[in-house]
This record gives structure tokens, sequence and C-alpha cells, in this order.
């Protein structure tokens, strides 16, 4: 007698990867910023140019065999400045993510499990906050606070911070009167303990669908920040700040129309990667999706 095939059982995560592997824009997204990303970090390796090699006999020249996305006004690789760029452009992206998740996670999970009294003070912070708008408070704190790397990412955190309290609060508030929270609490374990391990962890798929859509977000905001000439500073490129020396030339955009069109493309395209991914990943754990 032959014996029944027995199905293995994907786990959550499996499920969310065979889910997100049928979307064929999502999978397109993460390719794309697979690729991004392995050329931005071996940037070094792959072009032969420094990013602060300058020949002024070659300003502006457009794109070629030698150079494939042209040259600046300083005659450096345009290319070269670009991927090098893009680690300054996605670190600060990480980092404010990164720093806007680990308050906003505290914060939500405070509110969401203790209610009443600190739920009350700590939202009406957040709702002040949420009340600036977000690129007119990162141009306060990058005013007060100075340009550079960690000063730009804390200035685009803070505004992340209550986005991120509030969904988690939400979420903490629907399993805070779960039967595993109550039986955490009759073994005698503290509320800090509960918050870390049932909590927090319960929570976290939201938060994973939110953070490629803070990290779209974030890119655009730094490029924002560093066109004003409030973030990443010369000679350190960043996206923004090539996309800002390059339209100072708009007025022979016939002529050096690459020195605009390459910069605000690595922003545009990272931006819409990373949103339609976190598309992705949203349906991908949607619990309704499973079959």
């Amino acid at each position: 007698m032959n014996e029944p095939v027995r199905l293995k059982k994907r786990s959550y995560w499996g499920e969310v990867w065979h889910r997100l592997k049928k979307n064929p824009l999502a999978m397109s997204c993460l390719t794309f910023l697979a690729v991004m990303l392995f050329a931005i970090l071996f940037a070094d390796i792959l072009s032969p140019y420094d990013y602060t090699e300058q020949d002024l006999s070659i300003r502006f020249q457009t794109p070629s065999a030698a150079h494939w996305m042209g040259t600046d006004g300083h005659g450096r690789d345009l290319m070269t400045r670009l991927l090098v760029g893009g680690r300054y452009s996605l670190l600060i992206a990480l980092l404010s993510v990164a720093i806007g998740i680990l308050f906003g996670m505290v914060i939500g999970a405070l509110c969401g499990y203790f209610g009443k009294g600190v739920d009350s003070v700590l939202m009406r912070v957040m709702d002040v906050i949420m009340s600036i708008p977000g690129m007119m408070l990162a141009i306060c704190i990058s005013v007060a606070l100075g340009s550079g790397v960690f000063n730009t990412a804390l200035a685009l955190a803070v505004g992340t911070i209550p986005m991120i309290a509030r969904q988690l609060r939400s979420s903490t508030m629907l399993i805070n009167g779960q039967e595993y929270i109550e039986a955490a609490r009759s073994f005698g374990e503290s509320d800090f303990k509960i918050i870390m391990t049932h909590v927090i962890p319960n929570t976290l798929a939201p938060i994973i669908v939110q953070t490629s859509l803070y990290i779209g977000g974030a890119i655009m905001g730094i490029a924002g920040l560093s066109f004003l000439g409030l973030g990443v500073q010369e000679p350190t490129p960043e996206w923004g700040n090539i996309l800002n020396n390059g339209l100072g030339y708009i007025y022979d955009f016939s002529t050096r129309w690459h020195v605009i069109v390459f910069p605000a493309l690595f922003i545009v395209l990272a931006e819409l990667a990373f949103n339609l991914l976190g598309d992705g990943l949203r349906d991908a754990m949607d619990p309704r999706m499973r079959q």
C-alpha cells in the first residue's frame, strides 16, 4: 500500500515569501533594489574612477563609452558619484527609519499596554509632533542641529516616530486582552517582559511593511534637505546635493541634461521601488491572502 503524501507545512515567513514571489511587480522592485545595493556597495570595484577625481578638460561630457552617465561641472564621473552618493542616501534613510521605529515602538507599546494616563500624555505629545508638516519639522531640526549624516537622519526620524507609535498602539490594544497575555500575567511575568516577549514580536508584521514605505519617503526627504543645503554637504556626494549642483545648469539643459536627469532618476526610482515593494509586502502579509 502506498503511504499518503504528506504536504510540508510552510512557516509564516515561508508563506509570506511564497505569496510575495507570485507578485511580479514586487519581485521586480526587489531585484532592482538588490542590483542597486550591490552596485552601491561595490562602486569602488565596478567603477574605474575616483568620485573625487577632477578633470576640467572633460567638463559636462555627455554619456559615452568612457563615462556612461557623463561628467559634471568639475569633470568628475557622474555615475561613480551617484553610486557613492547612494551609500549616504541609503545609510541616512535606514538610520532615520531605525531611530523612528525604535522610539515609536517603545512609545506605542507603552500607550497600548498601560493605557489611561500614560496613553493620554504620550499620545498628546505625538499629536503635537504630527500637527507639524514632516518636511517643515525636518528643516527646523536640521537648522537647529546643523548638517551631517546623523543630524539629517535624526531630523527625519522625529517625524516618523508618531506614525509608528500610533500604529503599534492600535496593534497592542488589539492583543492586550488575548489569552496568552493574560496567561503571562497569571504566571507573574513583569510588564516589561510581557511587552518585549509577547506584545512587540506579535506586532512586527505591519511595522515591517511600513519600514519599506518609510525608507522610500526618507530617501526623498534626504534629497530634499540636501537640495536645500541642509543635509549632506559637499564634497560628500549625496543624491540631493548632486541634483542641486546639476540644477544650477538648467539654463543649458540641451547640452547638460545628464547632470539633472540621472540624479533625479536615481531618487525617483529608488523611492518608487521601495514603495511598490512595501505594497507587495502588505499584500503578502495579509492573513486574508492565505490559501
